[in-house]
């Protein structure tokens, strides 16, 4: 199962926006199911006020968890996942004109549609990214 699939698969059972798309990228950083569940659960419906879309959140902590920093003192980290960030926003933002979840859907953004397209945008960034 593709990780499209996979995240498309966790929110048909019921998980948000940001679980589906961090979960399904468990393949690439080391925690478990339950505990990408509890980290990306307040993160659905745009922080649920409507702002941010999960999706998106969801794959910047995917790549933020894949190609961390080493520590606060690792400028370069910072600064790698400071642009990763931007390039998961901004790949969102250039395909759909929106990275709020509530314009999104009030212009016919499905959440499946963007929970697959973030979930493949943040496999390929972190597969760039990775050292």
């Amino acid at each position: 199962m593709g990780i499209k699939e996979r995240a498309l698969e966790y929110h048909k059972n019921r998980y948000n926006c940001a679980q589906s798309v961090l979960a399904a990228c468990r393949d690439y950083y080391d925690i478990d199911e339950q505990t990408a569940f509890a980290i990306s659960a307040g993160f659905g419906g745009g922080v649920r006020s409507g702002e941010i879309c999960g999706a998106i959140s969801g794959s910047v902590m995917a790549a933020g968890l894949a190609c961390p920093a080493k520590g606060p003192t690792d400028f370069e980290g910072k600064n790698k996942i400071a642009l990763i960030a931007t390039e998961c926003v901004d790949t969102a933002r250039d395909k759909y004109g929106y990275v709020r979840c509530v314009e999104l859907k009030k212009n016919g953004v499905s959440c499946p549609e963007i929970i697959g397209f973030m979930a493949e945008t943040a496999e390929r960034i972190i597969k760039e990214n990775r050292e």
